[in-house]
């Protein structure tokens, strides 16, 4: 799958989209259809919310699909936090990792990941090792 990164902005805040992460979970507008309507092109239009109501959505993508800046501090360099792993099953879904890890793939090469990581638990996933939202198509159960 294609590592897409979109951007959508009302002017004080940017949403980061990585579809390539969304494991279709449909937080985003279950809980602000004012702003995520995936029906729609585009399907992102954050000018028709407040930023503290968008930033609070992207904080319940399970996936981190979803992420956000603050446009006055783009550019700017978050400290390194060290923070203790946390790995969690999703009812049946995926097995979610909070923090950041590092993968290593069958090559041997590396991807750096922060936030949560959904990975495929289902078997049905066509972007293994991740999740894809497969597990509900299939009714995977575990």
């Amino acid at each position: 799958m294609k590592d897409i990164t979109k951007k959508y902005t009302n002017g004080e805040v940017t949403i980061v989209w990585k579809p390539a992460l969304c494991i279709h979970s449909r937080n985003c507008f279950t809980g602000l259809n004012e702003v995520f309507h995936p029906q729609e092109l585009p399907w992102v239009t954050p000018q028709h919310s407040t930023t503290e109501k968008i930033i609070e959505q992207i904080k319940k993508c399970p996936s981190g699909a979803l992420s956000h800046y603050l446009n006055r501090d783009e550019g700017v360099q978050a400290p390194a936090v060290s923070t203790e792993i946390k790995v969690e099953m999703a009812p049946n879904g995926p097995l979610m990792v909070h923090g950041t890890i590092s993968i290593k793939d069958a090559s041997g090469n590396f991807a750096r990941k922060e936030n949560v990581t959904a990975f495929c638990r289902c078997g049905g996933s066509a972007n293994k090792p991740f999740c894809d939202g497969t597990h509900r198509k299939i009714g995977f159960q575990g």
